[in-house]
């Protein structure tokens, strides 16, 4: 395998030799522990379960915390998309701030020694073709500190990226085999198929849905914006595949936002699209009112952008995170059916809740 095969990390880990729910549907027992396999490390054998870790993104950092494994976060490569006031809403969830506040961007190899992680829940590729480093750069952390264990998931449009992907649950499902915690995605898992089959059975006909155009601008008073392809399969976009809606660059040529296509659009590009609702991403630290006081009034004052149909009807919200895992993905799929469906689902600043914030803390303190 490209990143040294079968990393034996028995000598490097805390912990019991198999967790509480023992090993997995894609887990293997062997003489010294159990392995487990993702592209694109291949198979990566543990001799006891992971305690100590480090992700690189809120998605995969989510998928952990959702597994009941705060307290093991060790830093993150990169804090200002992680997402956790979400945890406020459920209650004994948290995780340590002070840690996110010390070790915010994880991406040297000085600091993957410096913490001692027991597995990196990073995909190696991504350091390769986004930080510089080099098949032995990989290799020496992946056999003297910890393996690593991720796959870039969030979009689909990368050329580096020529292995399997997955998607948010199969991605959450092989994370949740390095920790020896089957029983809790299975239940995490039933909960979420609970929720997206009460959002769909309740959305209106397809012919009566919105055409949406997703976009990245992260300042307040936005000139050009960097579009995302609702038909690139990537996690990032999972809520809006959910809500059925119409990509508004259906039939045009303009490619998702990529590592090689940071392409950008106008106001006269977009009053050419004139989609019915406009998401942008980049304001997730905003509440909706701060985003419609700031971004839209720039926008509704704007001699071009003003004449948008989703701007005229107040129709532009925040887009949702880059990065967003199990937990995550719940409060933007709710946040996501009352932006595009207030009629049905209720306004976006009301205080309805289209799921069970209980259930889902029960779920990741192992209550169930």
């Amino acid at each position: 395998m490209r990143y040294g095969g079968t990393i034996a990390a028995g000598g490097l880990l805390a912990g019991c030799l198999s967790g509480e729910d023992g090993p997995g549907t894609d887990s293997t027992e062997n003489g010294n522990g159990y392995t487990v396999s993702m592209e694109p490390v291949g198979e990566v054998s543990f001799g006891e379960v992971p305690e100590r870790w480090v992700a690189y993104d809120g998605g995969y950092a989510d998928m952990a915390v959702a597994l009941g494994q705060a307290d093991g976060l060790m830093g993150i490569g990169s804090a200002d998309r992680y997402y956790t006031y979400v945890y406020d809403e459920l209650p004994g969830v948290d995780v340590d701030q002070s840690v996110l506040e010390e070790y915010p961007e994880v991406q040297t190899k000085e600091e993957f020694y410096e913490l001692e992680a027991d597995v990196h829940l990073y995909d190696p590729e991504m350091l390769i073709n986004w930080f510089d480093w080099d098949d032995n750069d990989v290799d020496e952390i992946a056999q003297t500190v910890g393996p690593f264990y991720g796959n870039l998931i969030f979009r689909r449009s990368d050329d580096w990226h020529d292995y399997e992907y997955y998607t948010l649950y199969e991605a959450f499902e092989k994370v949740a085999n390095a920790f020896q915690q089957t029983d809790r995605f299975e239940a995490f898992e039933q909960f979420h198929d609970e929720f997206i089959d009460s959002i769909q059975s309740r959305l209106p006909l397809a012919e009566d849905r919105p055409d949406v155009f997703l976009t990245f601008e992260g300042t307040e008073e936005p000139e050009t914006f960097s579009p995302y392809r609702l038909n690139d399969d990537g996690t990032s976009k999972k809520q809006w595949r959910d809500l059925g809606v119409t990509d508004a660059l259906a039939g045009t040529d303009i490619d998702n936002l990529s590592t090689t296509n940071r392409g950008e659009l106008d106001y006269e590009n977009l009053l050419e699209i004139d989609p019915d609702v406009l998401l942008v991403r980049g304001h997730e630290r905003k509440s909706p009112a701060e985003f419609r006081d700031v971004v839209l009034a720039y926008m509704e004052d704007h001699p071009v952008g003003s004449e948008l149909t989703a701007v005229e009807n107040g129709q532009v919200y925040r887009g949702g995170y880059l990065h967003q895992g199990p937990i995550h993905n719940l409060f933007l799929t709710e946040r996501a059916a009352k932006q595009l469906y207030p009629d049905e689902f209720g306004a976006v600043t009301d205080d309805t809740e289209l799921f069970d914030r209980q259930r889902v803390a029960d779920i990741i303190n192992g209550e169930f």
